[in-house]
């Protein structure tokens, strides 16, 4: 792991070009210290590449950005820390899926975000099956059956209404299939520097969507709504849906599923998030939280790939 980060002070950061007014989190200061201290690792693991600093470009003016590589390193891949995860990053943009939302320039460049650290977590197991079977026990432990298939920002369907009706996706999806208990899916959502941020309140034709799957799956408590909408929580319980409307979908053959939010565990914005939307299920059975390093204990990555992850997002 990195130990630049770890030993981090304020001094430090702002020398390596990691010091962003947009990591301060209000009245919450074990998320701001979090946040910077994220960025920061990411611009120390930068550094130690040999990679020069990248910029970032605000009304006309530009300035050097710490957490991002330059342009042609970008270009060159160096976001992905071994070639499978690049592989994977060629291979989805190359099969584009209606109504998308990929930024791409954020997955070439961007060292803090979660959409490449995503490709970097599950990079192997979109190759290997057999491992992503491997590493489902930590998403899932009672999960029936082998992985046969790793997407990656993938949904079943945007825009569809027999799902949700809107561009929701998946950071990583892994398809299962058994004889006996049919195909099932886990959907993933990933964050590393984020922190749960309050959401505007949808739109009600949208929203009576939201509630509709919301009710017909028995999960949530009763008058739950409040602490779900237009709240920090609104995003889990949003992804969450998606993979209760797969299951309740006409003419679909989804027989179970389950959703689960995968973090590192210093994050202590999403450990509180998903505390807090726990509470609100009755049925917790297709939902889960899970820690990046239990997913790292459970394989992954193999042992090479795994320190080099360990090396670059964690301290």
């Amino acid at each position: 792991m990195a130990d630049e980060a770890s030993e981090a002070t304020d001094e430090a950061i702002k020398a390596a070009s990691a010091w962003e007014s947009v990591d301060r989190v209000k009245d919450h200061p074990d998320v701001t210290a979090f946040k910077r201290r994220a960025r920061y690792a990411q611009s120390a693991w930068r550094e130690r590449q040999g990679y020069p600093v990248g910029t970032h470009v605000h009304k006309e003016k530009e300035r050097a950005l710490g957490s991002r590589l330059d342009a042609d390193h970008a270009q060159a891949g160096d976001n992905f820390l071994y070639p499978e995860a690049l592989e994977a990053v060629r291979h989805r943009l190359a099969n584009h899926e209606t109504h998308q939302l990929l930024m791409t320039g954020r997955l070439w460049g961007d060292l803090l975000s979660s959409m490449p650290m995503c490709f970097n977590l599950f990079g192997e197991c979109w190759t290997d099956h057999d491992q992503a079977t491997a590493a489902l026990a930590a998403l899932l432990p009672e999960a029936p059956g082998k992985v046969e298939d790793v997407r990656f920002e993938w949904s079943p369907g945007r825009l569809d209404p027999r799902f949700l009706n809107n561009k929701s996706a998946f950071d990583v999806a892994l398809h299962v299939n058994d004889p006996t208990a049919g195909r099932g899916v886990v959907g993933v959502e990933t964050k590393y520097h984020e922190h749960a941020n309050t959401e505007s309140r949808p739109k009600p034709d949208r929203l009576d969507r939201y509630l509709e799957v919301t009710e017909a799956s028995a999960a949530f408590a009763p008058g739950v709504e409040h602490k779900l909408i237009g709240t920090d929580l609104q995003q889990l319980w949003l992804d969450h849906l998606l993979v209760l409307s797969m299951l309740q979908a006409p003419g679909e053959d989804w027989k179970w599923g389950r959703f689960v939010l995968v973090a590192p565990s210093r994050n202590p914005s999403f450990k509180d998030a998903a505390t807090r939307y726990r509470a609100c299920l009755t049925d917790e059975t297709t939902f889960a939280y899970v820690t990046i390093e239990e997913l790292l204990g459970a394989g992954v990555l193999s042992p090479p790939r795994r320190a080099a992850f360990e090396d670059r997002y964690l301290w």
